[in-house]
């Protein structure tokens, strides 16, 4: 039975292996306030959720016709390695991983900052 259950999650539940990934409603919070942010700055205009067998992705966009401008995703399998958490660019970079959700945003806050200046 202990090799069925996955790693613990923040509310204390396991996590069966197979179970899809998904944005808890805090980690969904985070994101949709700096998205309301950077849509209020002019930057953002659309987003779009994907999600695939072992991650979940929040992608941003300059318009709906283009390719996301970056993707905010989660990984849970690579909770106790690098980080679940990870924003890649455009081109396919990974400008920050780590942690803790807050932390890995700060790379697009500080993108936000010097578009407003």
């Amino acid at each position: 039975m202990a090799e069925d259950m996955a790693e613990e999650t923040a509310h204390g539940r396991g996590k069966m292996a197979g179970d899809p990934v998904f944005f808890d409603r805090r980690e969904l919070f985070t994101i949709l306030d700096l998205y309301g942010r950077m849509v209020a700055a002019g930057q953002w205009r659309d987003y779009g959720i994907e999600r695939g067998a072992d991650h979940v992705a929040f992608a941003v966009f300059r318009r709906a016709s283009e390719h996301p401008l970056y993707r905010i995703v989660k990984r849970p399998a690579l909770r106790r390695r690098q980080g679940q958490y990870a924003v890649i660019g455009m081109d396919g970079r990974i400008l920050r991983r780590g942690h803790d959700l807050a932390s890995v945003l700060e790379v697009l806050r500080r993108k936000m900052l010097r578009a407003l200046d």
